[in-house]
């Protein structure tokens, strides 16, 4: 037995018998981990870019209340990183698909609360936040509305199934 692999999750050790013993010799990542860390980027740049694309059209028709007839949509480029998180819902939603539709949307709707709460603290304690909620009565720490409860729970389900498409 001079090569004998051990799965140890994403990596393969390769034992070697040395002289009688066993020592740990080499290590390779498996051809599934580099995979599944393109798939990792690949749904991080899709998340990414579904969220401003989502941002951008909901601020240009919230200018509909203001009359601007433009509308013009704006975001930050600080957001594609924060939408880009909602990769982790693709191998989260496996554990929820036993679930009702009603209960993953509340949990996504949860978990990117989360998200936009703690990006928001550390943005704001840099000082380049680019929201800011202080004028709605809804709000918490300036950082989350929870009248957008709605809209994440559809968003969080809009993430489900793009995260879950073949591509």
């Amino acid at each position: 037995m001079s090569n004998v692999p051990v799965n140890a999750g994403f990596l393969c050790f390769s034992h070697h018998k040395l002289h009688g013993s066993g020592a740990l010799h080499s290590f390779r990542i498996f051809g599934h981990t580099w995979n599944m860390m393109k798939k990792l980027l690949t749904d991080f740049c899709k998340c990414g870019l579904l969220g401003w694309g989502l941002e951008i059209v909901f601020t240009a028709l919230s200018s509909l209340r203001r009359r601007e007839w433009k509308l013009m949509g704006q975001s930050s480029l600080w957001m594609f990183p924060i939408y880009g998180c909602a990769c982790i819902l693709g191998p989260l939603s496996q554990l929820f698909k036993h679930l009702s539709i009603v209960w993953r949307g509340t949990i996504y709707a949860i978990l990117i609360f989360a998200a936009e709460f703690f990006s928001g603290k550390f943005l704001k304690r840099h000082n380049i936040c680019p929201w800011d909620y202080v004028k709605n009565r809804w709000q918490i720490c300036r950082v989350i509305r929870l009248d957008f409860f709605p809209c994440w729970f559809v968003v969080g389900l809009i993430y489900e199934k793009l995260l879950n498409t073949r591509s």
